[in-house]
């Protein structure tokens, strides 16, 4: 058996600049255990699978997995599966709107110019972190507990805890415990107060590790812009279009574009390019 295959970059500003994703459009003779094998194989932080929907309002079924692990959601993923999935030829059911269902339910995604854009699903788990779980996060990015101006978690599937410093630098200055035992999913956020004329108004980290494994930094993440873009529209930290930068610190330069509508749906983009197409064999 043989699948198309692409490898696209998500949320990049330019070529090779943002978050990697392979996007294999697949059929129901994939098993799950085959996606699980082939995600661990190409060892990106996320593969995606393109399948017929179930649903009767969607343009296409996804599954999303980690070298380890199936997820509900992931941001760059949903970017880069839709962006593949037009890229193929397809036109959605819905002049305008692209909808993907995905384990968590069906997202929408607009295409703007060069921009796509996802609305953000809702949290699964909201409210301020206790003492004892800022204290250890303190811990864990090597910074003093009154350096958080604020923190909530912001968990919309991968568990995020959201951590709000003062500015951009303290957060590129950063540098976690790489010895961190535990799991852990972390994003933190700064002002970019530097200049005003910048291209973004904020900086964003985003760490994880799972309990066997290493400690990553992201690139550039969907899941977690989403829900911070909500957490500071709720807390009327900010009340118009804004843009974040991610990646900065490894060497990438995503962009990641945050509007709410009127009617207070968050939305979430950024510019996808594939970068290599190629077909896989079993």
């Amino acid at each position: 058996m043989s699948y198309p295959i692409q490898y696209v970059d998500v949320f990049g500003s330019e070529s090779f600049s943002g978050n990697p994703l392979a996007v294999i459009t697949a059929d129901d003779a994939l098993t799950p255990r085959q996606m699980q094998r082939i995600s661990h194989w190409l060892n990106l932080s996320e593969t995606t699978f393109l399948l017929p929907a179930t649903q009767p309002s969607a343009d296409y079924r996804v599954r999303i997995f980690t070298p380890e692990q199936e997820l509900p959601f992931a941001g760059h993923p949903t970017l880069g599966s839709c962006h593949a999935w037009l890229a193929a030829g397809h036109t959605p059911k819905q002049k305008g709107v692209v909808v993907q269902e995905s384990e968590i339910g069906c997202v929408s995604i607009r295409r703007s110019s060069d921009i796509l854009s996802f609305s953000a699903p809702p949290l699964l788990r909201s409210g301020p972190l206790s003492e004892e779980e800022l204290e250890a996060v303190a811990a864990f990015l090597k910074i003093k507990r009154e350096e958080i101006v604020d923190a909530a978690w912001v968990d919309n599937g991968p568990g995020w805890m959201g951590i709000r410093l003062a500015s951009a630098e303290q957060v590129l200055a950063i540098q976690p415990d790489t010895g961190w035992s535990s799991s852990i999913s972390v994003g933190v956020i700064g002002p970019d107060d530097s200049d005003s004329d910048s291209e973004f108004q904020f900086e964003v980290r985003a760490f994880y590790k799972e309990d066997k494994g290493a400690l990553i930094e992201d690139p550039v993440t969907g899941s977690l812009n989403a829900s911070l873009g909500q957490w500071l529209y709720n807390a009327g930290i900010v009340k118009g279009d804004y843009i974040a930068a991610q990646g900065t610190a490894i060497g990438r330069k995503g962009r990641i574009f945050v509007h709410r509508d009127e009617t207070g749906q968050v939305w979430v983009g950024g510019q996808t390019h594939t970068q290599i197409h190629g077909v896989l064999t079993l």
